[in-house]
């Protein structure tokens, strides 16, 4: 399985239930990345997208512990084994994990491959993604050039998990 994620410079991913910044180039990156594949998230991220709606062309397994909870064009699984069983249909290089910290936690010893937006900047911040630069067993396998927005300096880094 896959992820993909952006973090600030120490690996915050989000303040008050919202992305810490903005960056288009990212979200297109996001969009190529994810389009026609299989997107695992939690409830509170999808309530952070536009109408709380699950993303176009991509197929949508949102994890939630309430059992009534219920979106449409998504599937809804309630623990990770319910997950693992649904993803078994899929080819686990076109599932990607996009959000919240929680889920990301928990299916990170899944993951074979991060796709990292690295964003040279400390912002207010209330979530984490976990620090893989401090993992031994993951490494930088791919690294974009420097990328510019406004004032923002960035990168798009490739970590994969030692065989």
């Amino acid at each position: 399985m896959n992820l993909i994620v952006a973090v600030d410079s120490n690996w915050a991913i989000g303040n008050k239930n919202q992305l810490l910044v903005r960056i288009p180039a990212d979200h297109k990156s996001f969009r190529e990345i994810t389009l026609g594949k299989v997107v695992v998230l939690g409830r509170k991220t999808l309530e952070t997208f536009p109408q709380g709606m699950p993303l176009k062309g991509r197929t949508n397994i949102i994890l939630s512990r309430d059992p009534k909870y219920h979106v449409k064009d998504a599937t809804v699984v309630h623990s990770t084994e319910e997950l693992f069983e649904e993803l078994k249909q899929y080819d686990t290089k076109d599932v990607y994990i996009i959000g919240g910290s929680s889920v990301y936690r928990e299916l990170l010893p899944y993951c074979d491959v991060a796709h990292v937006t690295k964003i040279d900047k400390a912002y207010e911040a209330d979530s984490y993604f976990p620090n893989l630069d401090q993992m031994e067993e993951w490494q930088i396998t791919a690294d974009s050039e420097e990328q510019t927005y406004f004032d923002l300096e960035y990168r798009f880094l490739k970590y994969e998990k030692k065989k």
